[in-house]
């Protein structure tokens, strides 16, 4: 599907650059950012990825399953590294390669099985923090017709994924954005 609505979501993704910079701010006073590597699951476009270059970070990689938007990102953010990937099964990345493993507006998409597979592969790819940005507290109408019309499994996630990434990280926090988005961080 993403494959298909590149091009939109393309000259869409400016707006998402608001929300993406209000996330990065509460995180960077949460978290160390500069001089960190970074990997990006389901990176789209590239802006979250480029939210962590403009944060100083020393590397970033973006990984995607579209190759349309990967075009797009490679295009927008030639400074970053992206490539064809499966959150679900990222066996060509050794363990504990990236400080930060981050994913923006994917898992909630996915149904239970695959959110557990994904964090699984992010917990063992990262060295010290997993962050997840998405859906966090009320979603705005328009948004629920886009996820309905997505087929996602938006509501559950809202509903179970706290539990579900408690079951993989001793420590985690949940911090709420806007526009019902926010941080899931956690530290291994």
């Amino acid at each position: 599907m993403f494959g298909a609505i590149a091009p939109i979501y393309a000259k869409v993704d400016h707006s998402l650059v608001k929300g993406y910079q209000k996330a990065i701010d509460i995180l960077q006073k949460e978290i160390e950012l500069s001089n960190q590597s970074v990997l990006d699951i389901g990176t789209g476009t590239g802006a979250w990825a480029m939210k962590f270059i403009q944060s100083n970070a020393a590397k970033v990689q973006g990984i995607d399953l579209s190759p349309k938007m990967l075009k797009i990102s490679k295009e927008k953010h030639p400074q970053i590294i992206f490539s064809i990937g499966n959150a679900e099964d990222l066996k060509e990345i050794p363990d504990k390669s990236f400080d930060i493993v981050t994913a923006s507006f994917v898992i909630h998409s996915v149904k239970t099985d695959r959110r557990i597979k994904i964090l699984s592969e992010m917990k063992r790819i990262s060295k010290k923090h997993v962050v997840i940005h998405d859906f966090l507290g009320k979603t705005p109408i328009f948004i629920r017709f886009l996820e309905f019309m997505e087929q996602s499994d938006y509501k559950n996630f809202k509903k179970n994924f706290c539990d579900e990434l408690n079951s993989f990280f001793p420590n985690t926090k949940r911090i709420e954005s806007d526009y019902g988005s926010g941080l899931y961080i956690a530290e291994k």
